[in-house]
Order: structure tokens, then sequence, then C-alpha cells
């Protein structure tokens, strides 16, 4: 059964054009391609940051985009969570406030928070804030504000990108424990399919 369905057409003001269509399923889908390929975008028009020409995304059963039907479902209503590439934390907000954060902007947030906050090893870092943190902790705390809020589907933006070959394979293990303890559909931009094959169940390559 699909979890996404996406068929849109972009244009920037530069002239570059994306018109892209997919599905995914249940479990982490990797979507790979070069710089300039349109990957962020693509997540973007997901997470309805930028608003497509035309097309279609649908999430489970719920649409969130639709030009023919004229249906464009306010970005704070779409239950999807993003990473984003450089986490954007709050840095006036300790960890748990950044994780509360995740969970007062939905109606559902996940009930089990301290699991979470286990699962992610976060319990001794909960008084800090970001800028006391390293590139891996960061990402950890990104990770779980995003899932706090209980997302139809979470979206990664080159998760692993800023950090160093054994800070990568430890977020990448921290990820699939916490997919697995908090199973959600989640789409990893990536251009280092390496890094994030072994745990991924489905692949999208976009052409360059």
């Amino acid at each position: 059964m699909s979890v996404l369905s996406f068929n849109c057409r972009f244009v920037y003001p530069s002239g570059f054009t994306l018109n892209q269509e997919f599905e995914i399923g249940s479990g982490i889908t990797a979507l790979a391609g070069p710089s300039g390929s349109g990957k962020t975008t693509i997540l973007h028009l997901i997470a309805g940051i930028l608003r497509p020409l035309a097309g279609q995304i649908v999430v489970g059963d719920k649409t969130l985009f639709d030009s023919s039907l004229r249906i464009n479902v306010p970005l704070n209503r779409r239950r999807v969570g993003l990473v984003f590439q450089d986490y954007q934390l709050f840095p006036h907000l300790t960890v748990a406030g950044n994780l509360r954060y995740g969970a007062s902007r939905t109606v559902s947030p996940v009930t089990d928070l301290s699991a979470l906050i286990a699962t992610l090893e976060l319990d001794s870092l909960l008084n800090r804030y970001p800028a006391s943190l390293s590139g891996g902790q960061r990402q950890r705390v990104a990770i779980g504000r995003a899932i706090a809020s209980n997302p139809l589907l979470l979206l990664m933006d080159e998760p692993i990108s800023a950090l160093d070959p054994a800070l990568k394979a430890k977020v990448i293990e921290y990820l699939a424990t916490t997919l697995k303890r908090f199973p959600i559909p989640t789409l990893v931009v990536t251009h280092d399919l390496n890094s994030v094959a072994s745990v991924c169940t489905e692949i999208i390559s976009l052409p360059s």
C-alpha cells in the first residue's frame, strides 16, 4: 500500500523545472541523486514550504495538495515531520524545550516521549542548549523533535552530510533503532547512498 503518492511540477525563477512522479511504501526510502536534481525541492513541496504549479501529493488517505481540486493543506496541518540539513533547532530552547515544541505541533503527539528520549540517548542532554552540542547530538535532537509530533511521514534532508564518517555510522544506527521503535514511514534525501543503503527498504534515484 502506498504511503506517499507524489506527482508534481514545479518551476524556479531560474528556470529549473521539476517534473517527478513516484510512490513510496512503509519503511525507510532513500531519495538519491546529484546536487541540483531537485531532492530538497521535493521535500519542501511535500512539507508545504513550497507550492507546486500543478499535480497532487497524497499521504495515506490524506490529500495534501491537488491543483485540480484546489486543495493545499497548510504546512502546520500536514502532519509531516521535516529534519533539516542544518538541524534548525531553536537556540533559545534547551533540548527538552525543542522536544516539547515538536510534541506541541500536533493534537496527536508521541505518547511515550520518555521512550523516545531513551532510544535516542538524550537523557543527559535535556538541560543543554543546541550551541553546546556536537553535530551528531544536534542531529539526534532534530530527529527526536520531528518524531515527537507523531507525523504521518518523516522527511530527512541529507541527515548525515555534515558529519564525519564515525558519526555518520552512529547517527544511522540511532535512526534505524528509533524508527524500529517508532515505525514512521520515512523519506531520506541523500547524495551519499552508500551511507544509508543498509537501513533503506527502497531507493528512488533522480536523474541529474
